[in-house]
């Protein structure tokens, strides 16, 4: 009886470390490619160009690999996340001149959906981590992006 019970026992501890490393690969496999398509996004709307369409097979497929592990609030975090990502793709319809406070809440909303996501995961990989106030990495400060377009880093527009 003692075998079988240990047996059951190391095999759900198994399945939990292959699930919580799946999780965590899945994790950074998405937040790696929400980094490079949040950052292609700002940089085209600083631009005022089009985005970069070659961002998009790794961000999907970073969704896609979400979808088979993560926890039903990890989830839910990331299709906020991808939601408001989408509201600044809409931005490039109909492009017209970059209007920076256009752009102001769509990063709050960014980096709001960003922090929610980074702590489902976190909370989803261990229960005991703390909530965090801040993420690492993600959209930049306000103040950098701001900062970026006053030192006339957009082009001409009279060009």
């Amino acid at each position: 009886m003692g075998v079988i019970a240990g047996g059951i026992v190391g095999r759900r501890g198994q399945n939990r470390q292959w699930l919580q490393g799946t999780q965590t690969a899945a994790y950074e496999r998405f937040l790696q490619a929400f980094g490079a398509v949040e950052a292609e996004l700002r940089g085209a709307f600083l631009e005022e160009r089009q985005p970069a369409s070659d961002i998009w097979g790794p961000f999907n497929a970073g969704v896609q690999s979400l979808s088979l592990v993560a926890t039903r609030e990890a989830a839910a975090a990331a299709v906020e996340l991808c939601e408001v990502v989408e509201d600044f793709t809409i931005l490039f319809h109909g492009r017209r001149p970059t209007d920076l406070e256009e752009l102001r809440p769509i990063h709050s909303a960014l980096e709001e959906a960003h922090l929610k996501f980074v702590n489902a995961a976190r909370r989803s990989l261990d229960p005991s981590q703390e909530h965090l106030d801040r993420t690492l990495g993600g959209p930049s400060p306000w103040r950098g992006v701001v900062s970026f377009y006053a030192q006339g880093a957009v082009p001409d527009r009279a060009e």
